[in-house]
Order: C-alpha cells, then structure tokens, then sequence
C-alpha cells in the first residue's frame, strides 16, 4: 500500500497538472503559428474527425463483442478495444492537440493492437500483484463456527 500511494498522486498530478499545462502551451504555440482562427477551425475540425472515428470505431468494436459472444468465445480482444475505444473517446472530449492525438492513437484499428498489449501487460501484471500480495483473506474476518447440513441428506 505505502508504494501505490506515491505513484496515485504522480499519476493524479501528471493527469490535472501537467497535461492541461501541456495542452495550454501547444494551444498558445499553434496559435503563434497559424494565428487564433485557424488554430479554432482546427480544433473544431478535429472534434468532427474525433466523433466520427468513435462512432464508426466504437460501433466496430460493439459488433465484433456481439459476435464473439453469439459465438461462445471469450470476447478478451474485444473487451480490450472497447476500453481502449472508450478511453481514447474521453480524451478527444477534452479540448487540446495533444489529448486529442493521443486519443486517436488509442481508436485508430492500425495503433490499438500496441495499445492493446500494453493494456494487457498493465492488467496482467496487476492481477498478478494482487493474486501474490499478502492481504485480506478468507480467515481475516471474525469466525463464525457452525455446521454445514446438506438439504439432500436433511
């Protein structure tokens, strides 16, 4: 517990402190380039091109989730791209070049496979702390005595 705290308040940082700082310089240096308008049209334009790569990739992934559940398989692929659909659709909410891009990364079908790994490593690595972590188990609560009965010999 003491060494998740740390990286809690780095990852809580980073995400209300950093990024908008970040979001705020490329805004201002854009801005400088190709002047206030351009940079407004532009953000505009990539909000139009952000609802319609997640509509047509979140539909995508919705389709191949159903049917790899009408196929009685275990949809973990599937799973995986409608988390990363819908992470990468949160960030294009956010107003921004760099959240937006890297929005994108996340729906785009060509970058999601690496994305995708790295959302299974991550996973994968804290199932596994989790699994091995001594904790809270089953003879951690109070102990109740008692009987089990069996309702077919009852």
């Amino acid at each position: 517990m003491s060494r998740r705290r740390p990286l809690v308040t780095v990852a809580l940082f980073t995400i209300f402190i950093v990024v908008p700082l970040i979001e705020i310089y490329v805004l201002i240096q854009v801005g400088q380039v190709i002047g206030p308008w351009w940079t407004i049209l532009l953000l505009v334009l990539d909000s139009i091109l952000g609802t319609w790569l997640i509509k047509r990739e979140g539909g995508r992934t919705w389709r191949a989730l159903r049917d790899a559940l009408d196929g009685g398989r275990m949809p973990g692929t599937e799973l995986a791209d409608g988390a990363l659909v819908l992470i990468g659709g949160t960030l294009m909410l956010a107003p921004g070049f760099v959240t937006d891009a890297f929005g994108i990364l996340l729906i785009v079908p060509v970058t999601r496979p690496f994305f995708r790994r790295l959302l299974t490593t991550v996973v994968a690595r804290r199932l596994i702390l989790n699994v091995t972590r001594p904790g809270p188990g089953p003879s951690s609560g109070p102990v109740i005595r008692g009987e089990v009965v069996d309702d077919d010999q009852a």
